[in-house]
């Protein structure tokens, strides 16, 4: 009997032993199992290609196509190439949410890269929190929001919105009394305009040197809005506060050239026009308008001149429509920045799981094309500077103000009532 209870005992732990590594490599040696793993990493980027928005995202979508390329390039990730899969959700808030669904399930992304419009996040956001995905957000927006499977890697009003208004009260900014806020009709201007109004009323202005009006999504009829824009400048000391989105810029500053508005008398303080919204528009007229970002294509260091020049290169090796006037501007480095953090991230955690990287990313540093060093905080924020920039001729912008240094974002704005008790805490 003993051979025999020796030999059953021998099996019995030799069986033992492979299972309780198979458990071990399944549930503690994940990193080791995936280095070895040496195919494409699938990336998602969800940008409007079409419809109303696909001015200001498509070159989102080309941003983060040059990244990826050079990331792969110079090796990829964890020893593999990055695979992009690109949708259009065509300026369609509902079909956000579907396409960020099908990337998650279908494509199995690692993050997904992508939305302009805060609706559009809106949208894809309880997609995201519900299959624990990771979104990178490269938009200024409206702040009043904290979730762990997004990081926001644009501005929160504090960083873009009150510095703004700010410089336009100062004597520096022309000291401006009376303020137009001009809005596409969703959830970004309404929000950062109810910050703003609180603001404008702790700072002593009264309510009516203070108009608010909202256009839809590919709005193009803005005569009367400016008629009122103008009647409202006869009172002196008027600035305009547009937070329009999409191609309704280009009707908007055609309308303000012909109806004379000058940026001496009445300026306008833009948060979503950059240098690609200017393009289709004659800016010759529209000098000294201004707009506030965290980066101006304009700005001379030396992260931006390797931007500039990748882009270039990049766009004329792919024949990109635009790449006989390449521009850069404020989300496209947002975007660039988002991956390189995700990057650095997934190679610090060893693996592309979604709680590892999020970890990770935390305290991640990019030296920008800003010129600034910018750093992921605990809020999943970036700390990032305010520019502020007046139009030129050739459509670039001037800076004309900057904040001393990088600002940490304040997602609860304390302008609205209730977020006293809200806490900027770690996710």
């Amino acid at each position: 009997m003993r051979p025999s209870s020796s030999v059953s005992l021998s099996s019995t732990l030799k069986r033992r032993h492979v299972l309780a590594w198979a458990a071990a490599l399944c549930a503690g040696f994940a990193p080791w199992a995936q280095a070895q793993d040496k195919s494409p990493i699938p990336i998602g980027i969800l940008h409007s290609l079409s419809g109303t928005m696909a001015i200001s995202e498509t070159a989102l979508k080309d941003a983060a196509l040059m990244e990826i390329e050079a990331i792969n390039k110079s090796g990829g990730v964890l020893g593999r190439q990055l695979k992009p899969v690109v949708v259009d959700p065509a300026s369609n808030w509902p079909l956000f949410a579907e396409k960020a669904r099908e990337l998650l399930t279908k494509d199995k992304v690692a993050a997904v890269f992508g939305c302009w419009t805060s609706v559009s996040r809106k949208s894809v956001l309880p997609v995201v929190e519900e299959l624990n995905g990771l979104l990178y957000y490269p938009v200024q927006y409206e702040g009043e929001e904290l979730s762990k499977n997004v990081f926001y890697t644009g501005a929160a009003p504090n960083q873009q919105a009150i510095p703004a208004v700010e410089y336009l009260m100062s004597p520096e900014g022309g000291g401006y009394k009376r303020f137009f806020l001009l809005g596409t009709d969703y959830v970004y201007p309404r929000t950062t305009n109810k910050i703003l109004r609180g603001f404008l009323k702790a700072k002593g202005i009264p309510e009516k040197d203070i108009a608010e009006t909202y256009t839809p999504f590919g709005f193009s009829d803005y005569q009367t809005i400016v008629a009122r824009i103008k009647s409202m400048a006869a009172g002196g000391k008027t600035a305009v506060i547009s937070t329009v989105n999409g191609d309704s810029n280009v009707s908007f500053y055609k309308e303000l050239a012909n109806a004379g508005i000058k940026a001496t008398e009445t300026p306008v303080m833009a948060f979503s026009v950059g240098e690609e919204e200017l393009r289709g528009v004659d800016t010759k007229n529209l000098v000294g308008h201004l707009a506030s970002w965290n980066y101006f294509m304009s700005l001379n260091n030396s992260e931006n001149k390797k931007f500039i020049a990748s882009w270039t290169a990049y766009a004329k090796s792919k024949n990109l429509p635009t790449a006989s006037k390449p521009i850069t501007n404020d989300p496209m480095e947002a975007t660039v920045v988002g991956l390189r953090m995700w990057k650095a991230a997934v190679e610090k955690a060893g693996s592309t799981d979604v709680n590892a990287v999020r970890k990770a990313m935390i305290g991640q540093k990019v030296a920008a094309p800003s010129g600034y060093t910018l750093e992921m905080a605990s809020n999943h924020h970036l700390i990032k500077p305010a520019l502020i920039g007046e139009i030129r001729p050739d459509g670039q912008f001037d800076v004309v103000w900057k904040s001393k240094g990088p600002i940490r974002a304040q997602p609860w704005s304390p302008y609205i009532p209730g977020n006293a008790g809200k806490k900027d805490a770690p996710l």
